[in-house]
């Protein structure tokens, strides 16, 4: 179970999300572009909580130890079916 998630703006949608878990810390990148927040049908104003809502959905997959240290929106959207309406759902 993951104890704490921090994440930081670090560059134009860019972020460097640190995770404490399982006995683990763990750092990642995350990328998010213009064409994958308008496929999320998310504003760029939300890109934030895009974030935050893609860390969570990927924390229920995946351990922290076993979390990715490059995040692209693109590749979660072409991975799991389910991403694109939960992270909709979770914007509303």
């Amino acid at each position: 179970m993951t104890s704490s998630v921090d994440i930081e703006p670090n560059g134009e949608h860019e972020y460097v999300v640190r995770l404490e878990g399982d006995g683990e810390v763990a750092e990642s990148w995350v990328f998010v572009s213009p064409e994958a927040l308008a496929t999320l049908g998310a504003s760029p104003k939300q890109e934030a909580a895009v974030v935050a809502v893609t860390i969570d959905f990927l924390l229920r997959h995946q351990t922290v130890p076993d979390f990715p240290r490059i995040v692209e929106l693109e590749d979660v959207m072409a991975t799991y079916d389910d991403f694109v309406e939960t992270v909709g759902s979770s914007l509303r």
